[in-house]
């Protein structure tokens, strides 16, 4: 149970984190400057706020990976996505915790 205003624990990306990654994908690579070739989300975790909080890592290609904070609006305020931030330079072992 994580705790309040915390994160959960860090979960196996399933087919819904992928489609979140799918959309935001663009403005991650708007962010970067850069294309990525492969944008597979690996593991998550979440954060409740107003809405929900993603911190997804991303396999990016070769060794690289990148950590996203995806805000998802609550559905009453539209549930759009938005790419909050983005940390490059990652690797498979870095951990994933709040940016």
């Amino acid at each position: 149970m994580p705790k309040c205003g915390g994160t959960s624990e860090a979960k196996d990306a399933d087919d819904k984190v992928q489609q979140i990654c799918d959309e935001i994908k663009p403005h991650a690579e708007q962010k970067a400057g850069k294309t990525f070739d492969v944008f597979t989300a690996k593991i998550y975790k979440t954060q409740v706020v107003a809405g929900t909080n993603y911190f997804i890592k991303v396999h990016v290609g070769g060794d690289d990976h990148v950590h996203l904070r995806i805000w998802k609006k609550l559905p009453c305020n539209g549930g759009e996505l938005e790419l909050s931030d983005m940390q490059h330079s990652k690797s498979h072992q870095d951990p994933i915790e709040y940016f």
